[in-house]
């Protein structure tokens, strides 16, 4: 058994249990809307079980802004001084810094956590629009899904060329809107949100463009994932970016650029 067909069937139930939910409402069964909602119910599920942790995320960009000072000041007293003694000492008031502020090494755990759940919905996604049954998604439903369709084109369906300049509008629609949110994200409120006061140039070079690579990447998984795991990631997205402006506007890390705009005398 893999490792993530757990999880695999765990998204396999909530999709089967929210889209069982909409039919016995009168919901139609094949219907691209009810699956789209069924599908969207993943994003709500788990982005709000991962909320404890984004919480203890974004107290930890706080800690380690305010240690940061304090461990460049450690740093150019220890600068330097290559010896077993001094590397030991430099250690333990580094140790001592991150304890006192409540600094974690845990502090990107919801990111990591969300890499085997896209994975495992790939996956599951795969298999359904190979006619798979998984878990709670029986034969029907994978059946149902099969015939699904967002303005014609199947939910099952995969890459930008496919039937017409209608299948090129959906694929190329939900993995834009996945790309633009994906960079206005991280380029107008993750980055105002860090700390990146004596920052290495070269760290600062890679924050720069990891809003690039994280809307090329959106745009490239358009041609080889399946159009309902666009549509997650669509949704996906749009919680981030939501999500994100709040901390950004009510929780801004110390030194941050978004911290001098919203303070009180701003």
């Amino acid at each position: 058994m893999s490792l993530l067909e757990p999880v695999q069937h765990a998204l396999a139930a909530v999709v089967a249990g929210v889209h069982t939910g909409l039919t016995s409402l009168g919901a139609d069964a094949s219907s691209g809307a009810t699956w789209c909602l069924s599908i969207a119910a993943v994003v709500v599920v788990v982005r709000t079980l991962l909320l404890p942790l984004t919480v203890h995320t974004v107290k930890m960009a706080h800690a380690s802004s305010r240690a940061r000072p304090h461990l460049k000041e450690l740093a150019e007293r220890y600068k330097g001084r290559t010896d077993a003694e001094s590397i030991r000492a430099m250690m333990e008031e580094r140790r001592a810094v991150s304890a006192e502020h409540g600094v974690s090494r845990l502090g990107c755990l919801p990111v990591l956590l969300q890499i085997p759940i896209w994975i495992a919905l790939y996956h599951l996604l795969r298999n359904v629009a190979d006619g798979q049954a998984v878990g709670a998604l029986d034969a029907g439903q994978v059946e149902s899904l099969a015939r699904a369709t967002i303005a014609g084109v199947h939910l099952t369906s995969h890459g930008y060329t496919g039937a017409g300049a209608a299948h090129l509008a959906v694929v190329l629609g939900l993995a834009g809107t996945a790309a633009v949110l994906s960079f206005a994200t991280q380029r107008f409120l993750v980055q105002p949100n860090s700390a990146a006061t004596d920052l290495p140039e070269a760290m600062a070079s890679a924050q720069r463009i990891v809003p690039f690579m994280s809307a090329g990447g959106m745009l490239l998984a358009g041609t080889v994932v399946p159009v309902a795991l666009l549509f997650y990631w669509a949704c996906g997205a749009v919680w981030t970016f939501s999500q994100s402006a709040v901390v950004w506007r009510f929780f801004p890390t110390p030194g941050s650029p978004a911290a001098a705009r919203w303070a009180p005398d701003a």
